[in-house]
């Protein structure tokens, strides 16, 4: 599974699980971390573990290993490392005061509908 169809296929799990304002940080040629930051929230805690998990019980079902999953008891931010993709499920209130569509403003930021036409 290439980058782009793992991102879409994580896409699709978060937005099962009702997650917010999905984008997608194009991250080629900014850094080697990952090929896409995928960025939602959740309005609480419950929420956040339900959309985290989807993602990474998603990734698991296609064979995907799952490098790290960070933050999932706290709920306040949860990382999901999947090697080409970088999953960040906020809690709104973490998600506004981290901002990371500021961080990286110059990378290529797609929104859902955009994700999964492409």
């Amino acid at each position: 599974m290439n980058a782009n169809e793992l991102l879409t296929l994580t896409v699709q799990a978060v937005d099962e699980k009702k997650a917010e304002d999905i984008i997608s940080i194009n991250m080629q040629g900014i850094s080697d971390i990952a090929d896409y930051f995928l960025v939602c929230h959740g309005n609480n805690e419950r929420q956040v573990q339900a959309i985290a998990k989807a993602a990474k019980d998603k990734a698991e079902e296609q064979g995907i290993h799952v490098k790290r999953m960070e933050g999932y008891d706290e709920a306040r931010w949860i990382l999901i490392d999947l090697a080409d993709v970088v999953v960040h499920v906020f809690h709104k209130d973490e998600r506004d005061y981290y901002n990371l569509e500021k961080l990286y403003q110059d990378a290529e930021i797609l929104g859902y509908q955009e994700v999964i036409k492409s």
